[in-house]
């Protein structure tokens, strides 16, 4: 295993889930001291949705350096440890990666034209999913392999 694993986490426009998992699963691997290389990208590239940053500025986590961008945007994109897609078009449009790499599907509402609480609702279930992925590679225990398998998921 390398000594700083890999993370891709893919949706459709780059644009919310995505980014919050992003950085959510950066400030958890930081305070699990785990060192991970986490980046997000869409199947297309807009730009990142105000909402999703004003819901992470609430957690204290800043999406003011983040930028919508496609796999091509991304250094070295073939080479993750771990692709997680967080919508099912990005599932359906991601593209083969490697033997060794793990592909993994955690599909999450679109909080698009909704109202604050449902994005805080989707950045709490991200939050969740997202630490209990790095609590288990900090443990050196499988990941959950679903949304639905994800002990601080089904917990909740």
């Amino acid at each position: 295993m390398p000594s700083v694993l890999r993370v891709l986490i893919l949706c459709t426009h780059n644009s919310a889930r995505s980014q919050m998992a992003e950085a959510l699963t950066r400030d958890a691997a930081g305070r699990a001291n785990l060192p991970l290389d986490v980046h997000s990208a869409g199947t297309e590239a807009t730009r990142v949705k105000p909402e999703a940053a004003t819901v992470m500025a609430e957690l204290g986590l800043s999406l003011a350096d983040h930028h919508s961008k496609t796999l091509h945007d991304v250094p070295d994109p073939w080479k993750f440890e771990y692709v997680v897609t967080v919508c099912d078009s990005a599932a359906e449009a991601c593209p083969v990666y490697p033997a060794q790499t793990v592909r993994l599907h955690y599909p999450f509402t679109d909080p698009s034209g909704g109202t604050l609480e449902r994005w805080r609702t989707v950045r709490e279930q991200l939050k969740s999913q997202f630490g209990a992925f790095v609590e288990a590679l900090a443990a050196g225990r499988p990941v959950p392999a679903s949304y639905e398998d994800s002990p601080a998921v089904t917990a909740s």
